[in-house]
């Protein structure tokens, strides 16, 4: 079993270690002490939390999709020549790039600020971790 650091909880549930250390004293996300008498989450438990507590923003588009992977952002840069335009955007703590056509930029109204969705389908997705 994994065991998992306030801080490092906090980071990945993106709040900060005094709202994940009062989850804990409420009750609502269970811990436990380490052998260091540090408090800790399983990993099992976080996990859970975090599927259970998600709250993506609002999809603006209204779109009904097949894709599960949608992320709803604020296109922050536009960059185009004649044919292709690189399109970025900031979905919370990532960016997302995509490479379309300038038609279809110009089609969708793409430019910095505007609220936009990405959306990821891809049959192949790399995992790592820093453990072997």
């Amino acid at each position: 079993m994994s065991a998992i650091r306030i801080k490092d909880a906090a980071a990945v549930l993106g709040v900060s270690d005094d709202t994940v250390r009062r989850w804990i004293d409420s009750g609502t996300l269970p811990s436990f002490k380490d052998e260091s008498g540090r408090k800790v989450i399983a990993g099992e438990v976080l996990a859970e939390f975090a599927r259970e507590h998600a709250t993506p923003p609002p999809d603006p588009t209204g779109v009904g999709s097949s894709a599960r992977n949608r992320l709803v952002g604020l296109v922050t840069k536009v960059t185009s020549d004649q044919v292709m335009s690189e399109v970025q955007m900031q979905c919370g703590p990532f960016t997302m790039v995509s490479l379309m056509s300038t038609e279809s930029v110009r089609q969708l109204g793409l430019q910095p600020g505007v609220l936009a969705v990405a959306v990821v389908k891809a049959t192949n997705v790399v995992v790592e971790t820093g453990r072997p």
